[in-house]
């Protein structure tokens, strides 16, 4: 059986980057997350007492929103500590 003297340096590179790939992912999505409540609280916001875009408009987008609004729910019944969770992410104590 013949070893490669450069495969252990080749697997290695090989999980650093696959690390920063996910890493890389797993902030997008919760970006993705953010971003999709924000959508949701800026169209719905009326329903808060915050100003938000025309209601015909917000009546038309509605039933398109409905993941979203089911989004928002369960984040209102999980939510614990927003910046906790941003800065466990960047890894700051």
């Amino acid at each position: 059986m013949e070893v490669k003297p450069l495969e252990p340096l080749r697997q290695f590179l090989k999980g650093f980057v696959e690390s920063f790939k996910q890493q890389s992912t797993e902030y997008i999505e919760f970006e993705l997350r953010e971003l999709e409540n924000v959508f949701a609280l800026v169209l719905m916001g009326a329903f808060v007492g915050i100003p938000s875009p025309p209601t015909t408009l917000v009546i038309r987008l509605m039933p398109h929103m409905v993941r979203e609004i089911h989004v928002m729910q369960q984040r209102a019944v999980n939510l614990d500590d927003i910046f906790a969770e941003i800065a466990g992410m960047f890894d700051i104590d």
